[in-house]
């Protein structure tokens, strides 16, 4: 969030035609007044031809200096109250991080489920009535039960686990499903390429970390990461918006995509999405002109040591999935920090 650049130069008299400075301290010599359409028109004249019009100038003037004087404290504490907040939500988003990484290190079987979790939870999002979404809606018994969700309770348990750890140590509110689910999936992803660099270094997971921190394009998540204050659905999403993916023809999937604005190339690149077996999938996927030039070039880039072309088209599709048709609330989880009102400051 951007943090505003306040200045009250803009409505300070300007200073140039006061110089030089007569000086205030003066008696009013002679006072003429005329009356015009009910209004007075009075002239001041002072000892050393300073006009009282002149005098109000000059004191305008002169508290305006004052205040531009004072005002860079106020603007001060101003902004500081702001970074005191963008730093409360990064540690926030950090810690839920943190707490992710260690249940999904631990469960990796898990993984596949997540994704869909979130894919099926955002893609209900209706263009035409504006609802639906990545807003936790998933979470209902009803809905989590449709036979689309069917394998995925597992996951959802244990982001529920996660969210008892992850509300203990929340400063700004309990943590919304939403919010929960879509981080869940990027942990998912970061694990699994991970997974991939510690492979191809023999397994050692020192020099995997130090692989993926090198080639890794961990600096793609910076947008994912600012989609960070959704509110969470008070009821379930309508049903039959989401395709039942291991059953749903290759062109269901991609009318499924077009209609919340993504094309082949997302549906491509998010094969681990779509059900268990991502080769399955993505054999699938290739039997369609449109998609297979794209399964062709993600499988060529994760034959690569940095699989940039992979990872950082996934990341650009799961960030577009992941804020359809929702309101981030940028001040979300940040617990009260004393701000100035300069609406109502009194100067």
């Amino acid at each position: 969030m951007a943090i505003p650049t306040l200045t009250f130069h803009s409505s300070c008299p300007s200073l140039i035609s006061l110089s030089p400075q007569p000086s205030l301290t003066c008696s009013i010599k002679h006072c003429t007044a005329s009356i015009v359409c009910r209004s007075v028109k009075s002239t001041a004249i002072y000892d050393d031809g300073l006009s009282r019009r002149d005098a109000l100038k000059l004191f305008g003037a002169t508290v305006g200096v004052e205040i531009v004087t004072s005002s860079g404290s106020i603007v001060k504490m101003a902004e500081a109250a702001d970074l005191i907040q963008l730093r409360q939500r990064g540690e926030f988003r950090s810690n839920i991080k943190e707490t992710l990484f260690k249940a999904i290190k631990e469960n990796p079987e898990i993984i596949p489920s997540l994704l869909t979790l979130a894919l099926n939870d955002a893609i209900t999002y209706d263009k035409a009535t504006k609802s639906g979404g990545p807003n936790g809606s998933i979470r209902f018994s009803s809905e989590i039960s449709r036979p689309e969700n069917q394998g995925l309770s597992a996951a959802l348990k244990l982001l529920e686990k996660a969210k008892q750890e992850i509300d203990s140590y929340s400063k700004g509110g309990p943590i919304a499903f939403a919010d929960l689910i879509q981080f869940a999936a990027q942990s998912a992803v970061k694990s699994t390429f991970i997974a991939a660099a510690i492979r191809k270094c023999g397994g050692n997971e020192e020099k995997g970390n130090t692989l993926y921190r090198a080639y890794g394009s961990t600096g793609q998540w910076a947008l994912f990461d600012k989609q960070f204050g959704r509110s969470d659905a008070q009821e379930p999403d309508p049903e039959g918006r989401v395709p039942q993916w291991e059953k749903a023809s290759v062109q269901e999937m991609k009318d499924k995509f077009l209609a919340v604005g993504l094309g082949p190339r997302q549906l491509a690149v998010m094969s681990a999405f779509l059900g268990p077996d991502q080769i399955a999938t993505e054999s699938k996927l290739a039997t369609d002109r449109d998609v297979l030039p794209w399964v062709q070039k993600y499988q060529r880039s994760r034959e690569t040591v940095s699989q940039t072309d992979y990872e950082v088209d996934l990341i650009t599709a799961l960030t577009k999935l992941s804020c359809l048709g929702q309101k981030i609330n940028y001040e979300a989880y940040s617990y009260p920090v004393k701000k100035i009102d300069l609406g109502k400051l009194k100067l």
